[in-house]
């Protein structure tokens, strides 16, 4: 996005009816507020990596007993399992120094296996990986395989982690307080026809760290603003106290943490920039009272909010005259990408805005209409992005170091049209440490290769 095309949503504002601003007065934050939300967050981050607060932390602070980052040297054929939501990669990546290959395949996860046992879901994705070595005919080659499970986890060294709660619509059972590895393992040796050693598991953002780290040395943050929202960042190892010792090097100066941010907000932390919006998004989850942060900012809610907010102005008689089309009254139908549709639309036009109130069935739309849905739209993607940027912030002032490369990755910072520019403006005005926003081109799954390439390595 230009500096120009955010100058004119700005100015689009203006022709806004005050009744409709008012309406969304709530979703917009002040930097004192998000300064509050900063200085929360912190002290929930120093909650969770101390050994007496930890487990009465609302933000976790996983260690993830990665301590060694890439550095250019590692060689040969490495698997990455990427699962984080309803489709999950495999890839082989074959690394020679600085150059890499990598071939991947998508698998869907049926709704049936997101609810059913653990041992279902873990058989079906040990039957996609053997597929996939077979394909290959590596079936006889002894793989290194990064496990990329984005899902709170308790680690308890770079091969065990116990699933703390299932997100993202998952609610497998057998599985919460279980060791994921083991039942991957378990999953893989009942098949007999595949040789794969897992030597790692880790987060989707310790993956995006590490991915955009083996290209820029000076990444040290891994952001996900995607389905959910978290981030990991790389802190001083006698600062993290949690660890389990004996699992990690006291010699090494720093160790990855994946905070599990989208926790943050349970207990009463973020009441005071919760709107009724929020409170009915909670409400209808299948996690009422978690992930309060999370529902903020990431895509899995960021439509329905929107909707939440459509249907409040349409029965008020502020929009579309006080018709509501029964798909819009519906949970759940107005998706995350019509918000960045609508956003994309160029000035004084609304096609995209137009094509996405026709398929939910509004009609006899006005320019005026179209208006007030892209400022309804802009309203709650800008509040992600600014929530987002006071977590990094907040990130970025802790670790006190300078010219730090922040790693992103996820659908919404991906697609969205202004998020890279809310974030790096925002981010500019909540501190004054010089950083770096870098969109990580390989997902993370190259950075779950990496980490097991990097493990193998020292093995």
């Amino acid at each position: 996005m230009t500096e120009e095309s955010w100058d004119y949503v700005k100015e689009t504002w203006e022709f806004i009816d005050p009744t409709i601003r008012d309406a969304c007065k709530d979703l917009v934050l002040s930097d004192e507020q998000l300064k509050m939300v900063m200085g929360k967050l912190l002290q929930e981050i120093q909650r969770g990596l101390s050994k007496t607060t930890h487990n009465d932390a609302i933000v976790k602070c996983f260690t993830t007993y990665v301590q060694d980052l890439p550095n250019g040297t590692e060689k040969g054929n490495f698997l990455a399992l990427d699962l984080g939501g309803t489709n999950f990669r495999v890839l082989l990546i074959t690394l020679d120094g600085m150059n890499f290959d990598m071939k991947s395949k998508i698998y869907a996860i049926p709704q049936s296996l997101m609810l059913g046992t653990g041992t279902q879901l873990f058989d079906h994705i040990a039957q996609c990986l053997a597929l996939f070595v077979k394909d290959l005919g590596l079936q006889d080659e002894v793989l290194p395989l990064g496990f990329t499970f984005s899902f709170p986890l308790s680690q308890h060294g770079l091969t065990k982690g116990l699933l703390v709660r299932w997100t993202k619509g998952f609610n497998c059972s057998d599985v919460i307080g279980e060791d994921v590895v083991a039942l991957l393992e378990q999953s893989i040796a009942r098949r007999n026809d595949i040789k794969i050693d897992v030597c790692a598991i880790l987060n989707d953002t310790t993956g995006t760290l590490m991915s955009c780290a083996w290209k820029n040395r000076n990444c040290r943050i891994g952001l996900i603003v995607g389905t959910g929202s978290n981030a990991c960042y790389v802190e001083k190892t006698k600062n993290v106290e949690c660890a389990i010792s004996g699992n990690y090097s006291t010699d090494k100066p720093y160790m990855l943490i994946n905070t599990e941010w989208g926790a943050f907000g349970e207990q009463g932390t973020l009441d005071f920039v919760l709107t009724e919006f929020d409170r009915a998004i909670d409400a209808n989850s299948i996690n009422p009272g978690k992930q309060l942060f999370e529902k903020m900012i990431s895509g899995m809610y960021m439509g329905e909010l929107t909707r939440l907010v459509l249907e409040k102005l349409v029965s008020v008689g502020l929009l579309f005259g006080g018709k509501c089309s029964s798909d819009l009254k519906k949970r759940g139908q107005f998706f995350t990408k019509y918000v960045s549709e609508i956003e994309n639309d160029p000035k004084g036009k609304y096609t995209n805005c137009r094509d996405v109130l026709a398929e939910l069935g509004q009609r006899n739309i006005t320019d005026q209409d179209c208006e007030n849905v892209r400022y309804v739209c802009s309203v709650i993607s800008r509040r992600a992005a600014h929530l987002a940027s006071a977590g990094i912030a907040t990130l970025l002032n802790k670790m006190g170091e300078d010219n730090v490369t922040v790693g992103i990755d996820g659908s919404v910072y991906r697609f969205h049209p202004h998020f890279h520019d809310l974030m790096t403006a925002k981010i500019s005005e909540l501190t004054n440490i010089k950083f770096d926003l870098m969109l990580s081109e390989d997902g993370s799954g190259r950075g779950a290769a990496l980490v097991a390439a990097v493990a193998s390595q020292k093995r």
